[in-house]
């Protein structure tokens, strides 16, 4: 369907400034829950959703064209948080660790368990588990947004459970 817009899952999406700004209006909150789960951080879950918003502002009408605009984000955060996991990997460690509140004086909410142990799973686990648990994507559309194979989406996605189970079994949503 063109013109005006393009057919998104039943929805037309306008290619427009007040297209996208519908767009971000109406995911904000799922997009930033993928964005923090993806990272591990709020703040860094904030930025990079921000950084991956302004490259798609940049690109909104061909986006809007070529597809769906929530897929393309959603492979934008993956992207964008391996990125950023990468240039991490090459900061260099300083002599003395900044001070940081005892962690014993912190009571951990059974979320928090969760969103730790997600984030402690290798890259490609933890975006496999966010694409599936958060964003709802199947096996086969998980596959490809992470660009492989349905089996592969199937065989993370098992070690990521197994590892999740062993954390905590009090977790429901791992079935």
């Amino acid at each position: 369907m063109r013109g005006d817009g393009v057919s998104n899952r039943g929805r037309s999406v306008d290619p427009s400034d007040a297209g996208f700004a519908a767009f971000v209006a109406g995911g904000w909150g799922r997009f930033l829950w993928t964005a923090i789960v993806l990272s591990g951080d709020r703040h860094q879950g904030e930025e990079l959703l921000q950084e991956c918003l302004v490259k798609l502002y940049s690109r909104w009408p061909q986006v809007v064209r070529k597809g769906d605009p929530n897929a393309y984000l959603r492979r934008m955060l993956v992207n964008g948080n391996v990125s950023r996991w990468r240039r991490w990997r090459r900061e260099l460690p300083v002599a003395q660790a900044p001070d940081r509140p005892d962690d014993r004086a912190v009571v951990q909410e059974p979320e928090d368990t969760l969103r730790q142990a997600v984030w402690e799973l290798p890259r490609q686990q933890r975006a496999v588990i966010v694409l599936r648990y958060f964003e709802d994507l199947t096996e086969k559309d998980t596959a490809a947004v992470l660009g492989c194979s349905v089996g592969a989406v199937k065989s993370t996605h098992a070690r990521a459970l197994t590892k999740l189970r062993q954390v905590s079994s009090d977790l429901t949503i791992l079935g």
